[in-house]
């Protein structure tokens, strides 16, 4: 798989990502997906995936833009540079409290790639900033 490949793939994740579409960015994902959460521990499997997103959809309602891909020749490693709006619709554990504050935070996320599925996502943005953003 190219870097071609690999791009199209990042770009699917996120599209379902906006689309609100969870089945979608699943299917993007090897059942055995590592995920590093943001200034957070690793989560393995689709299952822990799922029940994540399941999570953000209740605190959070988000979209992404200016997405940029850049992917290695191989196609074996991506990364993505976006810009997250947001809204903070329930309060999550240990962090502010939730008013339907909204934000606008630079972030980005690294990735592998293994048989044409993301094997790994690690996302990072600055939490600071984003606590500044709602009030913390």
């Amino acid at each position: 798989m190219g870097h071609a490949a690999t791009e199209a793939l990042i770009a699917r994740y996120y599209a379902a990502f906006n689309a609100g579409d969870n089945g979608g960015m699943l299917a993007c994902l090897t059942d055995d997906v590592a995920h590093d959460i943001n200034q957070g521990s690793r989560q393995s499997g689709k299952a822990a995936f799922a029940d994540f997103l399941a999570h953000m959809d209740r605190c959070y309602k988000e979209r992404l833009d200016d997405i940029v891909i850049m992917a290695s020749a191989d196609g074996g490693r991506a990364a993505a540079e976006f810009v997250v709006h947001g809204a903070y619709l329930n309060t999550d554990e240990g962090l502010p409290p939730a008013t339907g504050q909204t934000y606008v935070l630079p972030a980005g996320a690294f990735f592998d790639v293994r048989d044409g599925r993301i094997s790994r996502v690690s996302v990072y943005y600055n939490l600071a900033d984003w606590t500044a953003q709602v009030g913390g």
